[in-house]
């Protein structure tokens, strides 16, 4: 099959395009043939090597961590999905590679794709949505009434969380451009604020949680904006601690993280309010969740450009520039 790999880690360097052999289907498998994958700032990521210590994949690897798709063939153990259903997941973190023709992937992991979207439209969903879930219903149980602040709201994983966190109830603040106002408004947030105009830290107060998807800078200012027993969530590190112990990492690394995330938790103590670092995991149940909001309209993908499969380097420029309104996608097939 055809596929896009890496050979070794490199910053902003290119994948090769080659033949792979099909995978092999263990019992719990579903073997599905991509029709389109979602791009990811974590992609990038995992080429330059920044998550090596915490993935510590096998190379040559096959990049790509979400899809939608055909299944082709089943281990003799599954029982929910059968050949000719259409689906889409975020394969488990030790097992990506959705830039290929054909993927295997735990029955666990999957969910029927939603019935109103493409194939393109759904390969977009799973990783975002599954953050968004993850860090606003199982993290920070976000409830009716309550202010929640999601940075960068045109991007992929906030035109999903500005949704769902609306469904939810709450009141929504986000930050992104002067050209992406109009579109994150649409979607639902209440307060915009333009980041070339005005700092989110002096307009912002007194509130519930905080999705930070951003730099250092912007973690620590969003401690201003948080209210005492406020919590705030970061996908864009430090790692910290409880997410060491989740991720099975040795006495060593843990270490490692418990210092990395030492500055924001001392800081967030002296504010009262809770640090937390979430890496998403996949989750086909949460994803089926996800799949009833979606087919009765409450979220949709928002989707920049849709790639061919050759030129797949191409779209990882793309949205390294940062430029991208929601996501870019892969057409395989």
């Amino acid at each position: 099959m055809k596929a896009f790999v890496i050979d070794r880690y490199k910053s902003k360097g290119a994948l090769r395009f080659t033949e792979m052999p099909e995978p092999d289907l263990r019992d719990d498998d579903v073997l599905v043939e991509i029709h389109a994958a979602g791009l990811n700032p974590l992609d990038a990521k995992i080429r330059d090597g920044d998550f090596k210590l915490i993935l510590p994949y096998r190379l040559p690897l096959i990049m790509g961590n979400e899809l939608a798709g055909t299944v082709v063939r089943v281990g003799p153990r599954v029982r929910r999905f059968k050949p000719g259903n259409v689906v889409y997941a975020r394969p488990h973190q030790d097992r990506i590679g959705t830039f290929a023709e054909f993927i295997a992937i735990r029955e666990s992991d999957l969910a029927l794709k939603p019935a109103n979207l493409s194939m393109e439209e759904a390969a977009a969903v799973p990783l975002v949505s599954l953050t968004a879930w993850q860090a606003l219903v199982q993290r920070a149980k976000l409830k009716k009434g309550q202010k929640i602040f999601i940075q960068a709201g045109a991007g992929g994983v906030g035109t999903v969380a500005i949704q769902l966190a609306k469904h939810l109830g709450a009141t929504v603040a986000t930050t992104t451009s002067t050209v992406n106002v109009d579109l994150v408004k649409n979607l639902g947030a209440d307060i915009v604020i333009d980041y070339q105009k005005d700092d989110f830290a002096d307009v912002l107060s007194d509130y519930d949680v905080v999705l930070n998807s951003l730099g250092k800078e912007e973690l620590e200012k969003s401690l201003r904006v948080l209210k005492p027993g406020g919590a705030l969530i970061s996908i864009s590190g430090p790692p910290d601690l409880n997410f060491a112990r989740d991720n099975g990492s040795g006495w060593m690394l843990r270490q490692v993280m418990r210092l990395l995330s030492f500055g924001i938790r001392k800081k967030a103590k002296r504010q009262r309010v809770r640090y937390s670092f979430l890496f998403m995991t996949a989750n086909g149940k949460q994803l089926g969740e996800i799949t009833t909001l979606i087919e009765a309209g409450i979220i949709r993908p928002v989707i920049d450009r849709t790639f061919p499969f050759e030129a797949m380097n191409d779209a990882l420029t793309y949205i390294e520039a940062g430029r991208s309104k929601g996501k870019v996608v892969l057409k395989i097939k």
